[in-house]
């Protein structure tokens, strides 16, 4: 199993995480220029991990996350939650076309709750005891 997750991701690295990550770390960059929006930057570097290399990773609630993430959620949202929301369904739809691209279309899907709401939640490895991510 190890070995099949090593393989998906040298292969999403190339097709489609690399592009996706540096879009991330681009936007995390601009965040971090003014230092009220310095949490969304650090949000964003971390959803770049996360696009640099999904297969064995999820996303869970992080324990103990209130009304601050709330707000920072529906800004993020208002900002460039649903920019990237679009992006990934895009990305999907285009790894879609082969039966090859299929896995890593599921993993651009996937990605789209971090993409809409990265505050309030983690990135952590799959099997972990955690409860996954849910609307």
């Amino acid at each position: 199993m190890a070995l099949l997750r090593l393989i998906l991701n040298i292969i999403w690295l190339f097709v489609a995480g690399f592009w996706l990550a540096v879009g991330y770390v681009v936007a995390g960059v601009i965040c971090c220029v003014l230092i009220v929006t310095i949490p969304f930057g650090v949000a964003s570097f971390r959803m770049a991990s996360y696009a640099l290399w999904p297969f064995g990773r999820e996303l869970v609630r992080k324990p103990g996350s209130g009304g601050g993430s709330t707000v920072l959620n529906v800004v993020w949202l208002i900002v460039a939650g649903w920019w990237l929301t679009i992006g990934h369904v895009v990305t999907a739809v285009g790894l879609a076309v082969t039966i090859i691209g299929l896995p890593m279309a599921w993993a651009s899907l996937k990605m789209i709750p971090v993409a809409l709401a990265p505050f309030g939640n983690e990135i952590v490895r799959s099997g972990s005891p955690r409860e996954p991510w849910q609307f």
